[in-house]
């Protein structure tokens, strides 16, 4: 079946303030480009969806969204990624697919080859969710994007993601995929990423080159 990615990402100098006492404004808001341009293009190697849909009112979005070949819904209210999410399942709808995932823009670990399995899993299923790796938070949707499930993220979104299937008859799994377990929200998931990254090479070029900036201006600052 074919599957739209919905990529919802916020204004870049808004992402990621639970960073603040770590990172700057500037700094923050490079590595929230980073990390997006990371995922956009480990989706477009991901042979089982085919089409990407970036919800953003993020400026310097568009040319990435554009050289990747993604269609670029304007997010002018930016009121979250719940809003950003229903706009893009709309279009996705719109568009006759009947099958979307909904994938956050700072997850930059994110598998090709683990998305399409996601996807595949997905199949018989009315809805699919991916929990962070806390076990509390949703890092991933796969739906029907005209379906009835609505996508409610933020704090212990995962309950209540299986609370809504539960209460609408949707046939739900709760599927761990280990190169979403990991976004970025605080300094001890910083310092986790750093740690993976550092552990093997070839894995989100752009952010380990933002996060190695990061460390080479403490080095000079020390």
């Amino acid at each position: 079946m074919a599957t739209a990615a919905i990529l919802p990402v916020k204004r870049f100098e808004a992402a990621k303030q639970r960073l603040g006492e770590a990172l700057g404004v500037k700094t923050r808001a490079a590595l929230a480009a980073a990390m997006f341009g990371d995922v956009l293009a480990q989706l477009r190697q991901a042979r089982s969806l085919e089409m990407i849909v970036v919800v953003s009112g993020e400026p310097a979005v568009r040319e990435l969204a554009k050289d990747a070949g993604a269609i670029l819904i304007d997010d002018a209210a930016d009121k979250g990624q719940s809003h950003a999410a229903l706009a893009g399942l709309t279009r996705a709808a719109a568009m006759g697919y009947h099958r979307a995932m909904l994938v956050p823009g700072d997850c930059p670990l994110i598998d090709p080859a683990e998305i399409d399995g996601l996807a595949g899993a997905a199949l018989d299923l009315d809805v699919v969710i991916v929990p962070d790796r806390h076990g509390t938070g949703t890092n991933a949707l796969v739906l029907d994007p005209a379906g009835p499930f609505e996508p409610q993220f933020g704090p212990g979104s995962r309950e209540r993601h299986v609370e809504q299937a539960d209460r609408k008859g949707l046939s739900c799994l709760v599927e761990t995929v280990a190169s979403l377990e990991l976004d970025i929200d605080t300094g001890d998931d910083l310092g986790t990423l750093v740690a993976v990254l550092e552990a093997g090479r070839g894995r989100a070029p752009r952010t380990r080159g933002v996060l190695s900036q990061i460390g080479r201006s403490r080095t000079v600052a020390a």
